[in-house]
């Protein structure tokens, strides 16, 4: 073989190599592109689902706390209103010996000094 030769298969030798290092290449690019596709659709799937999951368990809370919220609202209503009865009943007691304490003044006025004030 002489230089010409040679240099012929060199050519030849890394034209085929650059060829195949080429392809090789490629089908790698175009595998880890359809990988990460997969993996980027798994993981929309998995978050989406832990989106639904956390939205019902906020929902579940945020019932929970309005039926707590409820009750304690009633209760305090009702605790409110017992409270609001037992003041009338007291402010009536206090009005009727006032009412009494007045009647009383009255007719020691009349009684000591003789007037009728009115």
């Amino acid at each position: 073989m002489d230089d010409a030769q040679i240099w012929a298969m060199i050519g030849a030798f890394t034209t085929l190599m650059l060829g195949t290092l080429t392809v090789v290449t490629t089908t790698f690019v175009r595998v880890l592109r359809s990988e990460l596709g997969g993996m980027r659709t798994e993981l929309n799937t998995q978050i989406g689902g832990m989106r639904n999951e956390l939205n019902a368990q906020i929902g579940g809370v945020r019932n929970e706390l309005d039926a707590q919220i409820g009750g304690m609202r009633n209760e305090l209503n009702a605790q409110i209103g017992g409270l609001r009865g037992e003041m009338n009943g007291r402010f009536d007691a206090v009005n009727t010996r006032i009412d009494a304490l007045d009647r009383d003044v009255q007719a020691l006025v009349k009684r000591t000094f003789g007037l009728d004030r009115e």
